[in-house]
């Protein structure tokens, strides 16, 4: 019969538990940040506690969504990971409440002065209808993508009887839903918001 293998020698599991805490650490720094922001912006400042999107928990990650370019070419959706995204979702045929959710969007990246570099603006479209050139050129710089409607809805929480389509949503540079605004949003408040994110948090 074949000999046992020898047991791992001590140096040997010593070894390996010190790479596998170095890996941990290595997680927990990069994570840092966003944890810092978390709580900073909920615990150490007391206004933030009266902040006027609603806190989604528990967190949701961005989900493998299958998202596509207007054109039908796959979107990889880890590309949305590394800024603030502000998120919104409506058909392509983009009636008076998408274009204003659109204005609102791109107007508060714009009030945040030198720090809208850190924010990306999104539009889900969550059906095959086109766009309207129009619509498209006067948004010109926020990322246009089709979406599946069951994904999105698996993924993006409502008031009770809402819709999807009613909300901006904030998603952080990790990827995870952070706020939730409500319909028919203000603006300044929205840029208060995610004003006093960017100001506590470093990534993004």
């Amino acid at each position: 019969m074949p000999a046992a293998p020898a047991p791992p020698s001590p140096e040997w599991i010593v070894e390996r538990r010190r790479g596998r805490w170095k890996l941990y650490l290595i997680v927990l720094i990069c994570a840092a940040p966003v944890l810092a922001s978390y709580y900073t912006y909920y615990f150490v400042r007391p206004e933030a506690r009266s902040n006027y999107g609603e806190l989604i928990e528990p967190q949701r990650p961005l989900p493998p969504l299958t998202l596509k370019h207007l054109d039908g070419r796959p979107f990889d959706v880890g590309l949305l990971k590394g800024k603030w995204l502000m998120l919104m979702v409506d058909g392509g045929a983009c009636p008076e409440s998408c274009a204003e959710k659109l204005y609102h969007m791109r107007q508060v990246r714009l009030t945040t002065g030198k720090e809208r570099e850190r924010v990306e603006t999104v539009w889900l479209v969550p059906d095959q209808e086109p766009l309207s050139t129009v619509v498209m050129r006067a948004y010109d710089g926020t990322i246009m993508l089709r979406a599946d409607p069951e994904e999105l809805r698996a993924w993006l929480p409502t008031e009770t009887g809402g819709s999807i389509t009613e909300h901006i949503f904030i998603v952080d540079p990790l990827g995870n839903l952070m706020l939730r605004f409500p319909k028919h949003a203000d603006p300044s408040r929205t840029k208060k918001d995610l004003a006093k994110l960017l100001a506590a948090s470093s990534i993004g």
